[in-house]
């Protein structure tokens, strides 16, 4: 009977990998809901501080009424335009002007950008003319719009569609160039061509560059909008900032100012209720 010769048992070989390389057991890092009612304190916690220091700067006499006015002036205003009727007035007219020129001018990014993104030829054609009236300001054209169009509602209707339209072709571009190429090719493959492949598959894989594209759309409007109604306006936002400052009345400034901060805020609560339903899945992408 032969013995075979025994080796010992290497140690090492039987530790867990994690204890042998001096690793640690990986924490959890999926997605933990945070309370709504904390989440909420922390979003308005920033605001509600900077309002506080106002009140009591104005209250204090620390900041003159003549340089920022107080919040019971502004209050005052508010409650002056609305008793008059104005204030709903000039939101109104104010938001339908923002709203087509930014689906007028988004419209035409997101085509371009589109084009652009997923075509070569498209891209020869469209981005260089894209590139160059993304470096000139859109303030600048206000004058040569001014002379083509007059100071009518079609003025500030193009104007506002050229301010959305420059950020809406640059992020859509940008999106459907990252779109990963083997999803376009098995789309593809599965007879997708055109207008199909377009709207299937590469728009909404780059609906997160869409949706931010559309958050900054929606914030370079209200520039382009109190730029237009500056000029030959009889209302709307920018019409009244126009009258604070012939009659300087910094109550009045201040509220515009505010109305405007409240318009961003809506617009982004907006985006980010479209970016919960369009896209469910974002939320468990990141550890928070």
């Amino acid at each position: 009977m032969t013995l075979e010769r025994v080796h010992p048992v290497d140690q090492t070989a039987t530790r867990p990998a994690d204890e042998s390389a001096g690793l640690e057991v990986p924490r959890f890092l999926g997605s933990r809901r945070r309370p709504a009612a904390l989440s909420a304190g922390v979003r308005i916690g920033v605001p509600l501080l900077l309002l506080l220091a106002w009140w009591y700067g104005a209250g204090s006499g620390r900041i003159p009424p003549d340089v920022l006015a107080g919040p019971a002036s502004v209050l005052a205003a508010l409650r002056e335009l609305a008793a008059t009727g104005q204030l709903a007035e000039y939101l109104l007219a104010s938001a339908q002007r923002a709203g087509l020129g930014v689906l007028v001018g988004g419209g035409i990014g997101l085509l371009l950008g589109v084009a652009a993104g997923i075509s070569a030829l498209g891209e020869e054609l469209v981005d260089p003319t894209m590139q160059m009236m993304r470096a000139v300001p859109f303030l600048a054209l206000v004058p040569l719009f001014i002379s083509w169009f007059g100071v009518g509602e079609t003025f500030k209707i193009v104007l506002i569609a050229v301010a959305a339209a420059i950020p809406m072709y640059a992020y859509t571009y940008l999106g459907v160039r990252n779109v990963d190429r083997k999803v376009v090719e098995a789309a593809r493959g599965f007879g997708l061509r055109g207008h199909r492949l377009a709207l299937g598959v590469i728009i909404p894989s780059a609906l997160p560059n869409i949706l931010m594209a559309l958050r900054i759309c929606l914030s370079v409007s209200l520039t382009g909008l109190i730029a237009a109604e500056q000029v030959g306006a009889t209302e709307g936002i920018g019409y009244l900032v126009t009258l604070a400052q012939q009659y300087f009345r910094p109550d009045y400034m201040v509220l515009c100012i505010l109305i405007y901060a409240v318009l961003g805020l809506v617009f982004d609560a907006v985006i980010r209720l479209v970016e919960r339903l369009a896209m469910p899945w974002r939320g468990h992408v990141v550890a928070r």
